[in-house]
């Protein structure tokens, strides 16, 4: 059975601790592959080794680090269909979604290509008498990112792009469910020219994440998964004097006008509620219809297209979307549809006994769609990640707006209409860090940051755009006098400019 190691020094290493995880095929349920789990030596090795290797690459000049990130996106391309299925295989993504994994990757490397420009402080002459003053951006040093499941491709990149760009070493600890595809990422970042040390990735569990908390070598955590851990990395990571940046789980709303094209907003909910099984923190999984009328004529729309959702093995190129990733999973998402039943809501569409002939052991389950869900109910308060959508009637405009802004979450909200001042007004008074309109997963392009609010995000930064190189480097600022020959004594107050 193919053993993963870990990637230290610029090669791929066997893992040491005798521990080991199992990457199952979630088409199937087997196990394809075991992933060595990293004990604390193991992280401290790749820490050491990204230390040592740090400074060097720190004083690469920013071209030549950009040309490291070109290469890079020359063999990202040679190899995306390879990388999309082997993605694929271990997530359970359809093969178009995980090319929509890697492609939204890619772009944040794009925008790392631009460090020359992105690096560059402030200047300032004559601030003052024969004074100059300047401001320049400068490497961390060794940082880390935690990566979850659900992006294998695009949130380490998100994480690691930036961070090498700006002169970093980074330590990478993807998610054990699916570590094959960060593995390459960092076989390809090798052969575009990056020193051996400057992207380490340790595979492994809750050990490897403490040892990166708490080793004093590591200057800043970046984080991606549930609300729970990402509270827990953010307040650990902070203790020991690290810059944390952690995103946490979502619940997000999407609200349907009465002048919304319906026939747009169904459209929108099918794919942003159950493509990739709804496992995007993005996925929107609240559809708050305003009005009676518009409530029943969703729901009556949405009933076929979700009954009709093809639902198929990962290889399968007709499929919207294929299996979870875990049966662990899986058992969760149909407690939180027993949990909905149990609580009153109206269970419209049940995929809870969907079987796929020939994949009978998948991690499958079919789309669910829920009416009638109030704020009181735990499908409604707490992140599913499977393919359930819930449909929460608001009876007006107002009660639309307050049921994302109170939710405990805040990382996603769209809104369907025709209306460019309830739209604006909308966008201006929602609170959720990011805003559709009319555009049901508003994800930001890469020159963009990503972020959300409230118990989504812990930290002052974002991801990728001006915040991530804001994130992973220290700003300096000189003031600078050359003295011209006449000395005026000393000075015993402050330096002012009056």
């Amino acid at each position: 059975m193919r053993e993963i190691g870990h990637f230290i020094g610029g090669k791929e290493v066997k893992g040491t601790s005798g521990r080991f995880g199992d990457v199952f095929d979630p088409n199937t349920g087997e196990v394809q592959a075991k992933v060595a789990l990293a004990d604390r030596s193991e992280v401290e090795r790749a820490i050491a080794d990204a230390e040592a290797a740090q400074p060097a690459w720190a004083a690469t000049n920013p071209q030549r680090r950009a040309r490291v990130m070109f290469k890079f996106l020359e063999l990202i391309q040679r190899d995306f269909e390879n990388l999309a299925r082997l993605l694929s295989s271990e997530h359970g993504k359809v093969i178009a979604d995980a090319r929509g994994d890697i492609q939204r990757g890619i772009e944040v490397v794009e925008f790392a290509c631009g460090i020359p420009h992105l690096m560059k402080g402030e200047y300032t002459e004559s601030a003052g008498p024969g004074i100059d003053l300047y401001s320049m951006r400068q490497p961390l040093g060794v940082v880390a990112g935690i990566t979850p499941f659900n992006f294998p491709a695009m949130i380490p990149l998100w994480k690691c792009a930036p961070a090498i760009a700006c002169g970093n070493a980074f330590v990478l600890k993807p998610s054990e469910r699916d570590p094959s595809v960060p593995m390459r990422i960092a076989e390809l970042f090798i052969e575009a020219g990056l020193p051996p040390g400057i992207l380490n990735v340790v595979n492994g569990d809750k050990e490897a994440v403490d040892t990166l908390l708490v080793d004093k070598r590591v200057k800043a955590i970046g984080f991606v998964g549930s609300s729970a851990i990402a509270e827990y990395v953010y307040a650990t990571g902070c203790a020991h004097g690290k810059r944390v940046q952690c995103f946490g789980g979502a619940k997000n709303h999407m609200i349907v006008m009465p002048d919304a094209d319906m026939d747009q907003a169904v459209d929108a909910l099918i794919g942003a509620g159950y493509g990739s099984a709804g496992e995007r923190c993005m996925a929107v999984s609240v559809a708050v219809p305003v009005g009676r009328k518009t409530a029943d004529t969703l729901v009556e729309k949405l009933i076929p297209r979700v009954e009709g959702l093809r639902i198929g093995p990962s290889t399968d190129a007709q499929a919207d979307y294929g299996p979870l990733v875990t049966r662990e999973l899986l058992e969760k998402v149909r407690g939180y549809v027993d949990s909905g039943v149990r609580e009153g809501a109206k269970l419209l569409v049940d995929g809870r006994g969907f079987k796929l002939q020939g994949y009978e052991n998948g991690h499958f389950i079919g789309g669910c769609l829920f009416d009638e869900v109030t704020p009181d109910m735990k499908i409604y308060k707490e992140e599913i990640f499977g393919p359930v959508l819930s449909v929460v009637r608001a009876k007006d405009y107002e009660e639309a707006v307050r049921l994302p802004s109170e939710h405990e979450y805040g990382n996603g909200v769209a809104i369907f209409t025709r209306d460019g001042d309830a739209a604006r007004d909308f966008a201006d008074r929602v609170n959720v860090g990011m805003v559709g309109i009319n555009f049901a997963i508003p994800v930001p392009l890469a020159y963009y940051t990503f972020g959300g609010w409230k118990r989504s995000a812990f930290g002052d930064l974002n991801q990728h755009g001006p915040d991530s190189i804001r994130f992973y480097t220290k700003t300096k600022t000189v003031t600078s006098r050359w003295p011209s020959g006449i000395r005026s004594g000393s000075e015993f107050v402050i330096p002012t400019m009056k």
